[in-house]
């Protein structure tokens, strides 16, 4: 058996949650209030990764981006849980980790309430030792403050690494000094993260849990 980290933190969106649907939604309904035309869901997909804030400013002029995320927001609320699936291998990695002895938890620039809700809906909250979000303290990723509280949180007592999919997920690990194992299946593809400086790029989960972990999920 390979190595396991003693905790893993994962990235929600894009690694273990498929909730792109969600959030083309959301953007759909949001735009054409504002006078914007409604975005495709490649351009959605394309903007997502460091806060609703950083995203909507793809979207909207600077003065509305407040307005636009208020909107969208509530609008969130009403939809959080039809649209989202778990990647293939989500939960089974979940629990393979947790078998092993590893803390397992969700560091996500999604609002921590929504996160929770949404794995709850899945089924991995109650499987999970943290879910810390936008929202639930003061900072966000890719801020080291930020993963060091989530660390702190879920009691990290040795060597940690982040599951993600994107270069804020890299960038976020490389802040906090840890690895970062990247999956493909949300935002941006092998290339884009090992330019950002990925630890490893995996296709998806599974392959991932093989590689990095020696676990046959």
């Amino acid at each position: 058996m390979k190595h396991i980290y003693r905790t893993v933190l994962f990235d929600m969106d894009g690694t273990l949650v498929d909730a792109f649907k969600t959030l083309h939604r959301a953007y759909s309904h949001t735009l054409p209030l504002l006078g914007y035309p409604a975005p495709t869901a490649e351009e959605v997909r394309s903007s997502v990764g460091g806060g609703l804030e950083n995203a909507m400013g793809h979207f909207v002029s600077p003065e509305l981006v407040a307005e636009a995320c208020r909107i969208h927001v509530a609008y969130t609320e009403k939809i959080l849980t039809d649209d989202p699936i778990l990647y293939d291998g989500a939960s089974e990695l979940v629990d393979a980790l947790r078998a092993h002895g590893a803390k397992v938890g969700v560091l996500t620039n999604k609002i921590g309430d929504h996160a929770r809700r949404v794995l709850a809906h899945l089924g991995l909250a109650s499987r999970l030792d943290l879910v810390l979000g936008a929202r639930d303290c003061p900072w966000r990723k890719p801020a080291a403050e930020f993963t060091a509280e989530a660390l702190r949180r879920i009691g990290a007592d040795g060597d940690s690494c982040l599951v993600g999919d994107s270069p804020f997920d890299v960038k976020t690990a490389q802040n906090a000094g840890i690895p970062s194992l990247c999956v493909t299946t949300g935002t941006h593809g092998e290339a884009a993260l090992r330019a950002a400086g990925a630890t490893a790029v995996h296709p998806n989960l599974r392959a991932l849990s093989k590689a990095e972990f020696g676990l046959a999920i």
